[in-house]
């Protein structure tokens, strides 16, 4: 157990550029960005009222949640990027010789990199998205309080803002960690093969198989068979109502009586994996073990070679 959680954590150091170094650099991009647009006045924070009440709070869920928004999208392509080089790293840079001569097996070692794309690494990036939040309230609530548009009163709202947008947040990563998981495993297995050129192989193989079964079953073209159609169904985003149905009732927070409810993190999270697929979370599980084993035992017998 020792050896494979120092697997794991090697794949920490080795990419920490990607997973730590760099979500804190565009950190620091965003803090000044924030700064910019409370301060040079493109963001009105001069409300009186029954605005001045509301308005902030829906800015500041807006804003958590675009923020959480943008994190997901940098490390959906970060994660697919680094499967399609760190599972090919050993081979790059001579250390397969090194690694075969330890008493760890191809598969733990293969292994051990899914694990880190999945917990480790991602969880890295959500914990500097939690901190954007903490940074995007403490520049607002400051300005604010400056302006004399806000008070400390308020400080308790935000906090259950924060703790709900969190909690929807880390449903998010959860829900499509396990739900891509598969593809994940598919793009490292296929990186042990040919590296890098992985991504674009792992993206045209649902095409090559899609045009085997139109021409070998039929159909209207390519894109019009049961393997497309499945394909987009698993590679669609988990969806849930309950974001729909909150966006939609936002203008009715301006409204004089104010009925309509804030962000509820728990409903939300609860409409999202109950809406999954279990039964094909399963079978990404049960496939993705399947697809490293192949790809620990081509690596095992053709370094053995």
């Amino acid at each position: 157990m020792k050896a494979f959680t120092a697997l794991v954590h090697r794949e920490f150091i080795e990419h920490r550029g990607a997973f730590l170094t760099g979500p804190l650099l565009l950190l620091a991009i965003i803090f000044g960005l924030v700064i910019l647009a409370f301060t040079v006045g493109r963001v009105d924070v001069h409300l009186s009222g029954a605005m001045l009440t509301v308005v902030p709070l829906i800015v500041y869920e807006l804003g958590f949640l675009g923020l959480g928004f943008g994190w997901s999208l940098y490390l959906a392509a970060t994660l697919f990027f680094y499967c399609a080089d760190g599972f090919a790293a050993d081979k790059r840079n001579n250390a397969m010789l090194f690694w075969k001569s330890m008493p760890v097996s191809d598969f733990k070692v293969l292994l051990s990199k899914l694990v880190a794309a999945i917990t480790l690494l991602p969880f890295t990036v959500f914990a500097v998205a939690l901190l954007s939040g903490v940074l995007l309230f403490t520049v607002a609530f400051v300005t604010m309080l400056i302006n004399g548009t806000a008070g400390f009163a308020a400080l308790g709202d935000i906090v259950v803002i924060y703790g709900q947008v969190a909690l929807a947040l880390f449903t998010v990563l959860l829900a499509g960690l396990i739900w891509y998981l598969p593809f994940i495993a598919l793009v490292g297995a296929i990186a042990t093969v040919v590296g890098r050129w992985a991504i674009p192989i792992a993206l045209l193989l649902p095409t090559i198989i899609s045009a085997l079964e139109w021409v070998t079953l039929g159909g209207l073209h390519p894109f019009a068979t049961r393997t497309w159609a499945f394909m987009e169904y698993r590679s669609a985003a988990p969806a849930t109502n309950y974001a729909d149905n909150w966006i939609a009732s936002l203008g009715d927070r301006f409204e004089p009586n104010m009925s309509a409810a804030r962000f509820d993190g728990f409903a939300f999270a609860g409409d999202l994996l109950g809406g999954l697929d279990w039964t094909q979370v399963g079978i990404g599980v049960v496939f993705a073990l399947a697809v490293i084993y192949l790809a620990s035992e081509y690596r095992r017998r053709v370094n053995d070679n």
